[in-house]
């Protein structure tokens, strides 16, 4: 359509100048111009219209060239744009005109210069925000080339890496904020003022004195730790200076109503309280230097107190025997006392956990002896309400506990004289010793009231075979009223009642013409018991060094003993006289 156009606009243009140079003509031939003015009039014409067309053909070849040349620049410029600009190369379509081309490329090259200009704008503005952080955090700037244009992915990456270090600035100020509040109020609650310029900018209100870098944060970290290590020491010679007049207090009997008075007026810092404790405690000292004596005393009494307290035998005490008898009463003597009393505290306070223990060992100790006490006692048995269920439920949880807590006594001793580098004593002997001792001691007793009560068996028996009974012998015999007794053969038993500590009747039967059978029996078993107690095990410490160590004994052999049963005798607790 356009090329029907322009061939139209070029017929009419000849036709034009075909009119025109008709009415030349015309004009020529009524104004009477001769064929050579005519010709060279013609020639003006043509040379005129030759002229004019060549004119215009040279500046469209013109404006043809400068085409071609901006291509050829844009083409240059987008190369160079797309390369600095990390873009792929721009590609132009197929069958576009030179227009067309000069068009696109001039197009491509304004947006990507335009883009340029915004990315250089961008990163300006990102370099002056990481520089500010950077230098707040003292870390290093993030590396982009000098004179390069960052890609999109780049400046992706440091808007990234702006919003790290804006957090990082955020956490940094809250942890400084954090440790500068803390320190602050340390220092408020010991009354201390700052005196290094860490102390003065660490309480300082202003913001901007700290730079927020990982040095800064461990040394206010560091400052803190000081400022809590000193704290507590303030603490404790406060506790000190506290159980000091409240020692004092005791020591002088002085009245509760004071004591309260005082407690209630000790205000401020850490400073000022230690200070007034301090002051109660001087005056409290001059007042005792005027009641030596009775300070002393009870001084003594309390010292004593704290060695049975501990179960120090005879060894901790007699070295300082010498200053318990001394009725010199002078300040050095209060002040060995007060040392000594100092040194055993320290010491119940480092072994209490075993003491406790130990107390605990004791108590049940207490409990196991008195249920074997029990256990001889026939009487026992006529309680029916519930009473003797219960105490056998208390003698397994007894039983139980015993040897819990000695392995628990023998661990905690093994770890605390490793630590202590120092023996743990009980009584003058090492604890496993003091237990073994214990059991030893209880076996031994138990062995002499077995052969007591045999010895009243045999008697009671003799006199049940060769006499007749009119009363119940002591030592539990239960003999039978003359009108029960029925005519014995000789070869016909006599059935004999006895007691034993595991049950509450034995019934054995005797022949007439042999001793007792009952008695043998008791006579082997005590044979028995003594012979395997030389054999046992025994329990005891098991890196104790005494000179001279008593046979020591396990929980479990102890019990096993006890149970132990001859094959001819039948306990039960409800059995009948068989005559």
């Amino acid at each position: 359509m356009s090329s029907r156009r322009s061939e139209a606009l070029a017929f009419s243009l000849v036709t034009g100048i075909n009119h025109a140079m008709a009415k030349l003509v015309d004009i020529w031939d009524s104004m009477g111009i001769m064929e050579e003015q005519r010709v060279e009039r013609m020639e003006t014409v043509k040379k005129h219209i030759e002229g004019l067309l060549n004119d215009m053909i040279t500046e469209e070849e013109a404006l043809k060239h400068r085409i071609r040349t901006n291509i050829i620049t844009f083409e240059k410029q987008l190369d160079t744009l797309c390369l600095e600009m990390s873009m792929d190369p721009y590609k132009l379509e197929e069958g576009l005109t030179v227009l067309q081309i000069e068009k696109n490329l001039r197009l491509r090259v304004e947006v990507l210069t335009k883009e340029k200009g915004d990315r250089l704008k961008e990163l300006h503005g990102l370099q002056q925000q990481d520089k500010e952080l950077c230098l707040e955090l003292c870390v290093t700037p993030y590396y982009v080339p000098t004179g390069s244009i960052p890609s999109r992915t780049q400046l992706q990456e440091f808007r990234e890496h702006l919003k790290t270090l804006s957090e990082e600035k955020k956490s940094r100020a809250k942890v400084f904020s954090g440790l500068r509040e803390d320190i602050r109020k340390l220092m408020e609650d010991m009354g201390q003022k700052p005196e290094t310029s860490l102390e003065k900018e660490s309480v300082c209100h202003g913001e901007e004195i700290f730079l927020l870098t990982h040095e800064n944060i461990k040394a206010l970290q560091l400052l803190l730790s000081q400022m809590k290590v000193k704290k507590e020491s303030l603490m404790n010679t406060l506790a000190e200076l506290k159980e000091r007049a409240i020692s004092l207090w005791n020591r002088l009997e002085a009245l509760e109503l004071d004591r309260t008075a005082f407690q209630e007026s000790v205000q401020g810092t850490l400073s000022d309280q230690i200070a007034q404790w301090q002051g109660e405690v001087d005056r409290l000292t001059v007042l005792q230097k005027a009641m030596l004596e009775d300070v002393i005393d009870k001084v003594r009494q309390e010292l004593v107190a704290l060695w049975d307290k501990c179960n120090q035998g005879t060894e901790h005490r007699e070295p300082f025997n010498a200053h318990i008898c001394d009725d010199d009463f002078t300040e050095e003597l209060l002040a060995l006392h007060d040392a000594e009393l100092l040194k055993v505290k320290n010491y119940y306070d480092q072994a209490k956990p075993l003491l406790e223990v130990l107390q605990k060992w004791e108590k049940y100790w207490a409990l196991f002896q008195d249920f074997e006490k029990k256990a001889n006692d026939p009487n026992r048995f006529s309680n029916r309400g519930g009473a003797l269920l219960k105490e056998a439920k208390e003698k397994v949880k007894v039983q139980k506990m015993l040897p819990k807590l000695e392995e628990e006594l023998r661990t905690g001793v093994e770890s605390w004289e490793k630590d202590q580098g120092t023996a743990f004593l009980v009584q003058g002997q090492r604890v496993m010793t003091y237990i073994s001792t214990q059991w030893e001691e209880h076996k031994q007793l138990r062995g002499k009231e077995k052969s007591e009560r045999a010895t009243t068996s045999k008697k009671g028996e003799m006199t049940t075979l060769f006499k007749t009974p009119t009363k119940r012998a002591h030592g539990g015999m239960n003999t039978l009223t003359p009108n029960k007794i029925r005519k014995q053969t000789p070869t016909q038993p006599i059935m004999v009642r006895s007691y034993s500590c595991n049950s509450s009747s034995t019934f054995i039967s005797v022949p007439s013409n042999k001793p007792p059978l009952s008695q043998m029996q008791k006579t082997k078993s005590l044979e028995r018991s003594n012979s395997s107690s030389s054999q046992r095990t025994p329990l005891q410490e098991y890196n104790g060094t005494e000179e001279k160590n008593p046979v020591d004994i396990s929980y479990s052999d102890f019990t096993g003993d006890l149970s132990k049963k001859t094959n001819d005798a039948v306990f039960n607790s409800t059995a009948k006289d068989l005559f």
